[in-house]
């Protein structure tokens, strides 16, 4: 067997599933950890992790503290900023984004579709604007925000199975968790063209979204409008997200 550095190639694959473990101990509740919780969430002798992580600190894929804590560090940042799906999208529907957040001071969302989850590629926060959950780079379920009841509703068949097939997340007492009664709501999303997520991820927030296509006229992402409950309605809110998806729509398109 070829070796590198007195390693069997074969023993690398062992070597990144750890050092993806490592990383994926880190979540929006957890930004900062200490070196037995990294060992102990990676499942990895301290020792182990010790060294690995060193070789990530050197790397900047994590930075050490004073406090002794390891957090993510900028250089994961640069990298996943080149993934091709989030960042010609970001770039081609920043100006929509900005003309919407402008004309209605709320909060303004574009996420796209990985796997059974919604990622959110991209957020503008309107000056006094309702609270939110998400944030640019997270993910979350498809069956209870605005955006993701867009990707669900335009997902294959066999992805909307996945997804109503498992436990359906509940975030508030409006949450809607019944199977039959979201194929409904992609169904009414589907035909109208937009989707209505009404206080199902927090009490007071309202969130209007609608398709983004690519030059084939497929879907590939969602935006969103989500404002505090009560201070517009669907339909007013609905001719201006789509508007904004078809001129991001169109931005993708052109060459």
């Amino acid at each position: 067997m070829a070796e590198r550095r007195g390693r069997p190639v074969g023993a690398t694959g062992p070597v990144v599933r750890r050092t993806l473990h490592l990383l994926d101990a880190f979540s929006p509740e957890r930004t900062a950890l200490s070196l037995s919780e990294l060992a102990r969430k990676a499942g990895l002798p301290t020792s182990t992790a010790y060294r690995m992580l060193g070789d990530l600190v050197a790397w900047g894929a994590l930075e050490r503290g004073e406090d002794g804590a390891y957090r993510v560090g900028l250089r994961l940042w640069e990298l996943a900023a080149l993934a091709p799906r989030g960042l010609g999208l970001r770039e081609r529907a920043l100006p929509t984004m900005e003309d919407l957040s402008a004309v209605t001071r709320e909060n303004v969302q574009l996420a796209i579709r990985e796997g059974t989850e919604a990622v959110f590629v991209e957020r503008i926060a309107g000056t006094g604007a309702v609270p939110v959950r998400t944030r640019v780079g997270g993910r979350f379920a498809m069956t209870a925000t605005g955006v993701g009841l867009v990707l669900l509703a335009h997902a294959p068949s066999a992805v909307q199975d996945d997804v109503l097939g498992e436990e359906i997340p509940r975030f508030t007492d409006l949450t809607v968790t019944d199977p039959a009664a979201l194929r409904r709501m992609l169904a009414e999303t589907r035909a109208c063209g937009y989707s209505v997520s009404d206080r199902q991820v927090t009490d007071d927030a309202l969130s209007v979204a609608a398709p983004v296509h690519d030059h084939r006229g497929e879907v590939v992402a969602a935006v969103s409008l989500v404002v505090r409950h009560g201070s517009a309605t669907p339909s007013s809110l609905s001719a201006l997200v789509r508007a904004g998806g078809r001129a991001i729509s169109r931005a993708l398109a052109e060459p």
